[in-house]
């Protein structure tokens, strides 16, 4: 039977089911909330969703061709 180091790493499928008692749930629920309920946490996912609207103004200018891939890395200074 495995035993549990956490020194180690573990890895695991997407598919792999894990199983939480009603007491795990109720302490990662209410740590959650308690942390998303924070003014600091307000000002992160505001800014989240200030850079989502950002990259969609990009990714619109780059649909209509106003900004372009930059693809020639920039020439050397000869010496």
């Amino acid at each position: 039977m495995a035993t549990y180091d956490p020194n180690k790493k573990y890895t695991w499928t997407p598919n792999d089911q894990f199983t939480i008692n009603g007491s795990e749930f109720g302490l990662i629920l209410n740590s959650l909330r308690a942390t998303i309920s924070t003014t600091e946490a307000a000002r992160i996912l505001l800014a989240n969703e200030a850079n989502q609207a950002v990259e969609g103004i990009l990714a619109r200018a780059v649909e209509a061709e106003i900004v372009k891939e930059v693809t020639d890395q920039p020439e050397q200074a000869n010496l």
